[in-house]
C-alpha cells in the first residue's frame, strides 16, 4: 500500500523478513549485510553454493565455529 507498487511492497517484506531473522538470531544486521552483499557474486558464479549458507542463523553458526579454537591433543 505504501510502497509504490507489488514488487517494491515484496521487496520490502523479504529485507524485513531477513532483517527479523536477524534480530531473532541475535546477528548483527549490518554485520549480516555488509559479509552477505560481499559474498553473493561468487555464489553466483558457483552454483554447488547453496544461498541458506547464507541465512542469518547458518552464518551465525558458521562465524561461531571460525572463532571456536582447535584442539589437539
Amino acid at each position: 500500500m505504501f510502497c509504490g507498487n507489488h514488487d517494491a511492497a515484496e521487496n520490502a517484506a523479504i529485507m524485513y523478513s531477513l532483517l527479523g531473522c536477524c534480530a531473532a538470531t541475535d546477528v548483527n544486521p549490518r554485520e549480516w549485510l555488509t559479509d552477505v552483499i560481499t559474498r553473493i557474486p561468487y555464489y553466483n558464479n558457483d552454483y554447488s553454493l547453496d544461498l541458506a549458507e547464507l541465512l542469518p542463523h547458518n552464518w551465525k553458526a558458521a562465524r561461531e565455529l571460525q572463532k571456536t579454537p582447535i584442539q589437539i591433543q
